[in-house]
């Protein structure tokens, strides 16, 4: 692991390099690089000489693979955070005679096209490649490794955000994994070229023996090219993942330890991790370390952990708790390596809402297609403040290439999730008794959420994020909010806001088709007054309603937003809808922006008595059930109400959030609105016994 820093048509592009570098060096303190009008390499920054050229690009080395400093130099100029694991073999393949990994892609990159580069080497990586006049940024195709960048007053690009922010950049952009950036020195235009991602098809056929013997061969070889010649440790919770990845090290012959960490509060039971990760390693015979943090001991903590992932959402700041008490202790234990379990969950059906889907396997790929911003980020920047390299065997390429074609039927089995992993993990050794425990997410299981929320309710707050802000009072990625005037999009919007996320804008599609399998029509108007009683800007776009037009129609909505008010991610409200969501992701993944679905195979009873505790006012809209009828329309919806759709589901199956279009909604008040919506005068469509509309006339706000 290393960091890059580049700045390039700026006057005083070498200060601003260097003060980047200064504020990521521990991203790697074994040397140091620049390249201006001359390329220099030393061994600490206070010794890089003041260069007068408006293209700086900084380096620090985290030296794994052989000691060689960058940057690398020929046609093009060449820097690079990776790892990559074939690098011998394509040297030996190419006759590149390099010293090192990154100098095998480099020489690599100097002979051929940047796409065949890429399917070639096996690894993770992040670049900067400056060649005749252009340079091109890259990331592994997860992103693992990270990159971010800049488009304003010339560009500017750096392996963690926070080094453009004190470089005095503000619309900081992370590079979508999915695609090369080329950026054109001469005309300061940025571009894209599209890579191609995963595919679920087709699906193997092979036996369940065949796939498991496939399996394990797979995750030994992710293991053994990881395992470095130095020292490493294993984040280890005693579950499934940490489990195999641990035995696998052990039956390849490797010393490392294991580490876990966890909260040592006599008020709580003992943390789960803490008794399961003791028996797994005392029956596997496994060296383990525990780590134990005293409820004293978080906001010291937080006030290293929350800065420096730069985000205060809940979840992230839980795990990354455990994350770096454990990282910590590896690194003062002399690791230069640590491994992780990230992505089996994702690639093996391990979270509730798999359960809940219908196409399994896609529902495993949009889980990847997030990973870069919800888990590698964080994971990354908290390993390399601890002087770590991270290796996660999980995302190898290989592995993730067959496993997203594994049948659903071998991932959930008789309600227990990751089946198959387990299996495999019954057939290289592990007690049975062990592979198939249910384990709770780290933050749980260690009970550090438990001490982030002692320590809300002490300071007397509400929530954990409102806390989380005193050590870091910086809104979260500014979002875009698709709102529909309905519960479903609004909630959503207020989930994410509650996470510290700001707003930028709203943006609505107003379909001409009333059957639209996209868009809320309903009241589609009101979605006015609603940005108006939470004071925020609306972009509406008028769709034709057919369904590729209504696409069209919405990336040029988002687009707009993207321009006119600098979001770098949309949320939405979609709860189990297939179709609507992956539409949605294509779109935004399309126009580089991040996808959030915060109620994404949320119970539907959980989330209607949710809206009406957190008190939003809503009515029905629309009505088109049996058991339903025009007495719905216009009625603030209530406890008792969403009682009696339970039992309707029970008579009749239907959805109690409407999901199937039962019904539709219009939230009149909510937290985040500073006026309530009042209907003036309306009217009730009704066409049958069991379908109705209401069509509002006037509205005002209170």
């Amino acid at each position: 692991m290393c960091g890059i820093v580049g700045v390039l048509k700026r006057k005083n592009a070498f200060d601003l390099v260097k003060k980047g570098l200064c504020l990521i060096k521990y991203r790697g303190l074994d040397g140091f690089g620049i390249y201006g009008a001359k390329i220099q390499k030393v061994g600490s920054i206070a010794s890089l000489k003041r260069d007068s050229s408006d293209i700086i690009i900084g380096h620090c080395l985290h030296s794994v693979v052989n000691h060689v400093p960058q940057p690398f130099k020929g046609k093009g100029v060449f820097f690079a955070n990776c790892e990559i694991y074939n690098w011998e073999a394509l040297s030996k393949r190419f006759r590149l005679n390099a010293r090192n990994d990154a100098e095998a892609f480099f020489l690599m990159l100097e002979s051929k096209e940047i796409s065949e580069v890429l399917d070639c080497v096996d690894g993770v990586y992040a670049f900067s490649y400056l060649l005749n006049n252009k340079i091109y940024l890259a990331r592994d195709i997860l992103g693992v490794k990270p990159l971010w960048y800049s488009h304003s007053d010339g560009f500017a690009f750096a392996s963690e955000k926070k080094a453009l922010e004190k470089m005095g950049y503000f619309d900081i952009i992370e590079l979508n994994p999915r695609k090369i950036l080329v950026y054109n020195l001469s005309n300061d235009s940025v571009a894209f070229v599209e890579r191609d991602f995963f595919r679920t098809t087709p699906e193997t056929s092979s036996s369940l023996d065949e796939i498991e013997r496939k399996l394990e061969l797979l995750i030994t070889e992710a293991v053994r090219k990881r395992i470095p010649s130095k020292k490493f440790g294993v984040l280890f919770s005693g579950g499934i993942d940490s489990t195999v990845i641990a035995k696998t090290c052990k039956k390849l012959g490797a010393d490392f330890t294991c580490y876990t960490a966890v909260l040592d509060d006599p008020a709580l039971k003992i943390p789960e991790d803490l008794v399961y990760s003791k028996k797994v390693a005392k029956k596997l015979g496994l060296k383990l370390k525990i780590i134990r943090i005293k409820l004293s001991d978080i906001d010291s903590i937080l006030k290293k952990v929350v800065p420096l992932i730069e985000d205060t959402n809940v979840v992230k700041v839980g795990v990354a708790l455990t994350f770096f008490a454990a990282c910590k202790k590896a690194s003062e234990d002399g690791c230069k390596v640590i491994f992780s379990g990230l992505g089996a969950e994702e690639l093996f059906a391990g979270y509730q809402r798999h359960k809940n889907s219908l196409e399994l396997n896609k529902e495993c790929v949009s889980g990847l297609l997030k990973i870069y911003e919800r888990d590698t980020y964080r994971d990354d920047v908290i390993t390399m403040a601890n002087n770590l390299e991270l290796r996660v065997p999980f995302l190898d390429n290989d592995l993730v290439s067959f496993s997203l074609k594994i049948p659903a039927q071998f991932k959930l089995k008789d309600n227990c999730e990751k089946w198959v992993l387990r299996r495999v993990a019954q057939r290289i050794g592990i007690p049975e008794e062990l592979c198939f425990r249910k384990k709770r997410a780290a933050q749980y299981g260690s009970n550090f959420h438990k001490a982030l929320q002692k320590l809300t309710r002490k300071a007397k707050l509400k929530y954990i994020s409102e806390y989380l802000l005193r050590f870091y009072p910086t809104h979260n990625v500014p979002l875009g909010a698709l709102i529909s005037s309905g519960k479903d999009s609004l909630y959503a919007m207020y989930v994410m806001m509650r996470q510290n996320y700001k707003i930028n804008c709203l943006i609505t599609i107003k379909s001409k088709a009333q059957d639209s399998f996209m868009f809320h029509t309903p009241t589609v108007d009101l979605v006015k007054l609603q940005a108006e009683a939470m004071g925020l800007p609306l972009i509406e776009k008028d769709t034709t309603g057919e369904k590729e037009s209504e696409l069209k129609d919405l990336k040029k909505a988002l687009s707009m937003a993207k321009n006119q008010f600098g979001i770098e991610g949309v949320v939405n409200g979609a709860l189990f809808s297939n179709y609507q969501r992956e539409r949605i992701e294509r779109v935004c993944d399309s126009l580089n922006l991040k996808i959030f679905s915060p109620l994404w195979h949320l119970n539907q009873e959980s989330e209607m008595r949710e809206i009406l505790r957190e008190g939003f006012e809503f009515v029905f809209s629309s009505v088109a059930a049996d058991g339903l009828d025009k007495s719905w329309i216009n009625k603030i919806i209530t406890h008792t109400d969403v009682d009696k759709l339970v039992r309707l589901n029970a008579k009749n199956s239907i959805n109690v959030s409407g999901e199937g279009g039962e019904f539709e909604t219009l939230v009149l008040n909510a937290p985040m609105f500073k006026k309530r919506i009042r209907i003036e005068d309306f009217e009730i469509e009704e066409d049958g016994p069991n379908v109705a509309r209401l069509v509002v006339k006037k509205a005002s706000l209170q």
